[in-house]
């Protein structure tokens, strides 16, 4: 590999990598996982770099944050190829590959505004994965089939 063709990103003594971000999908990922930069951990975002496997990808480095399973599931619809990389003392401490759950709740609204989650009052989301190929979803409430285009958060 030629100097020109590394990635010049510095390592990160501890926190999270997000790797193998679908290129161009990082600032999306970013604000599904609330990570805004006012929280004052340095955040590392590499768009659109060269991959072997994908043709392009994405990466987010975060220091000092380490993103719990709950959290990295919420990658699943918008990043699904995606892997994070726990890191300790510059070492790989964790490998999680994302996994696709079975319902997805409270974290994206129903772009549907008749559905009664957008109605005011107090009901969380509940979007069913049906098929996870595909990535179809539907709203257990109002039934809508939805793309993961169509999420709202």
């Amino acid at each position: 590999m030629s100097d020109t063709s590394r990635l010049l990103v510095r390592r990160i003594k501890d926190g999270t990598v997000i790797d193998h971000i679908e290129a161009g999908k990082a600032l999306l990922v970013l604000r599904a996982l609330s990570i805004t930069g006012k929280e004052g951990n340095v955040i590392t975002v590499a768009l659109n770099v060269p991959s072997s496997k994908h043709g392009k990808k994405d990466i987010i480095k975060v220091e000092n944050r380490f993103l719990e399973t709950s959290e990295t599931n919420k990658l699943a619809l918008i990043a699904p190829r995606s892997t994070i990389n726990i890191i300790r003392d510059y070492k790989l401490l964790e490998k999680r590959k994302i996994q696709m759950p079975h319902s997805i709740v409270g974290i994206f609204k129903c772009p549907n505004l008749k559905c009664i989650t957008n109605s005011g009052e107090e009901i969380r989301s509940l979007i069913d994965v049906i098929d996870t190929e595909k990535v179809v979803l539907k709203c257990r409430y109002c039934a809508r089939t939805l793309s993961t285009d169509e999420l709202v958060f």
